[in-house]
């Protein structure tokens, strides 16, 4: 009867309400079975928990309701589900802060953000502005942008052989970490085709070089040498018209390319106009 008056005084009208009653007395007959408090047993269990034990909330919740519903069988009732489920979800609410704060700056940041922490919550379980948090948070919105580029970069080559994907990954810019964490692909099987690749780029610049030095060489022209007398004065003649139009060297040289004289004579006719001269004598002009 003391412990019912006690619970009316907090409000719980045990003592005149038929069922409160009833409970009081079921819970008062198993405490003196078991021989300690019913909340001792469960505080014990929700200290216990670790995140590792909380992967889930309401699957915890049911083993520590199964668990305790051996020796406190009225536990075993569906109505405390739902409380129990919420405790749990606080218990790993404080064990993810708890983790978080103990790593240093950002990544606690990271860490909250990862587990869908809302900003306000973050800034006062860390203690960091605001600023702090978006400079943060900005670089993750940019991971995950990054991350569902290259999953769209694997969709695009899904029946690709794997050397084919790693090329179109390497030729989008796409990260070998990122090749590697999405697509499941071993860091030597990228080394391999960067290799390759750099094999393939070698010869492709020495070809393209080779093709420069060709067109260069043709723009260019025959060399003086190689000029037989007819056409050294028809180009010299040629030379003399286009300086008659214009004195500025780039005018001369864009003209003289256009009516292939060869860049041999044009540059002498830039810088040694006497030596020009004495060529058309050379060849009878």
């Amino acid at each position: 009867m003391k412990i019912a008056e006690e619970l009316d005084k907090t409000g719980y009208n045990v003592s005149k309400h038929g069922g409160n009653w009833l409970q009081l007395k079921t819970a008062v007959k198993a405490r003196n079975r078991v021989g300690r408090p019913f909340m001792q047993d469960f505080n014990q269990a929700i200290f216990a928990l670790g995140l590792d034990d909380i992967k889930d909330t309401y699957a915890t919740a049911m083993k520590i309701i199964r668990d305790l519903g051996i020796d406190w069988p009225s536990f075993l009732a569906s109505k405390h589900r739902a409380d129990v489920d919420e405790i749990v979800g606080n218990k790993k609410i404080e064990l993810m802060i708890a983790r978080a704060k103990e790593l240093p700056g950002e990544p606690g940041i990271r860490y909250l953000i990862s587990e869908s922490f809302e900003s306000q919550a973050i800034r006062e379980a860390l203690g960091v502005s605001e600023e702090e948090y978006k400079s943060v948070k900005s670089k993750v919105a940019a991971e995950l942008a990054e991350k569902a580029r290259v999953q769209e970069l694997f969709a695009a080559v899904e029946d690709a052989s794997e050397e084919d994907k790693i090329k179109h990954l390497l030729n989008k810019n796409a990260a070998d970490e990122l090749i590697t964490e999405i697509g499941g692909i071993k860091q030597s099987a990228i080394d391999a085709v960067k290799k390759a690749m750099e094999e393939e780029l070698a010869e492709k610049k020495r070809k393209e070089e080779e093709l420069a030095a060709k067109k260069a060489a043709e723009t260019a022209g025959p060399a003086l040498e190689d000029i037989d007398s007819d056409d050294m004065l028809e180009y010299i003649e040629g030379i003399r018209e286009i300086l008659e139009f214009s004195d500025v060297e780039k005018d001369i040289r864009t003209m003289c390319e256009q009516s292939s004289i060869p860049e041999a004579l044009v540059d002498i006719a830039i810088s040694d106009p006497d030596k020009l001269a004495e060529l058309e004598k050379e060849a009878g002009g």
